[in-house]
């Protein structure tokens, strides 16, 4: 592991019959091997998941009943990306979700895997510690960088955008030790990301609704924003209160 524009990463991306990676199958996977200056290698594949397809995931990545029937298994296939991946780092956008889906098909198969502990470089993350994208989505990111569509919302599709937007949230790095050291610590949002404030700063968010948030079970950049703005709020009560005398009367 050295400079990140001589390193070699895995990008990939898992489209899915839903967001549950311990119910859920995975119905497309891609795969990029790459450096910073050249695509090495690639492998892509429909698979055939076994259960049928919800209507509300193929509206999203149009994948159909059809276009899966006498595709191969995942188990047929998991192996030969296991290998691919190795033990490179990954890169993906909200990678943990990818690798946690392709871990649990592992296990299915009784085919052990590293991927629970696979180091990775998180390019929503990384997006976030940039802070000037208006969200951070893939497609939102591809726009505010002016990269190239490549097609649809499918698997390499998606990998090959996200390689592209990894180039650019890595410049500032020196090494990619670096970005993993800095991906040790949550990043501060600047804005609710989700929910029914979604999009609002948080100094205008209601503090019933921070406090509820701050117990639900978000990602560690989320908590650690929620719970700065508790501990801001509560600090800016004492400091309102010891400004004014007759608080207390």
């Amino acid at each position: 592991m050295g400079l990140v524009n001589k390193d070699t990463f895995v990008c990939f991306d898992c489209e899915a019959t839903g967001l549950d990676p311990a119910k859920d199958r995975i119905i497309e996977i891609a795969a990029v091997k790459f450096t910073c200056n050249r695509m090495l290698e690639s492998r892509e594949d429909l698979i055939n998941p076994g259960i049928s397809i919800p209507q509300y995931t193929i509206e999203i990545h149009h994948i159909t009943d059809d276009m899966v029937r006498g595709k191969p298994s995942m188990q047929e296939v998991l192996k030969d990306y296991l290998d691919f991946i190795g033990d490179h780092i990954v890169v993906g956008h909200a990678i943990p979700f990818d690798l946690a889906i392709l871990d649990h098909e592992a296990k299915r198969a009784n085919t052990g895997s590293n991927l629970s502990s696979q180091r990775h470089l998180d390019t929503l993350r990384l997006a976030r510690l940039y802070g000037e994208s208006p969200t951070n989505s893939l497609e939102s990111l591809r726009k505010h960088f002016n990269i190239k569509a490549e097609g649809a919302h499918r698997a390499m599709s998606d990998v090959l955008v996200n390689i592209e937007v990894f180039k650019h949230l890595s410049r500032k790095f020196k090494t990619t030790e670096d970005i993993l050291t800095r991906l040790e610590k949550p990043i501060a949002l600047k804005q609710m990301p989700l929910g029914k404030h979604k999009g609002r700063p948080f100094c205008e968010v209601p503090i019933e609704y921070i406090r509820w948030a701050a117990n639900q079970n978000f990602d560690q950049d989320l908590l650690f924003s929620l719970r700065s703005e508790l501990k801001k709020r509560r600090h800016g009560n004492q400091f309102s209160q010891a400004a004014n005398p007759f608080s207390e009367l």
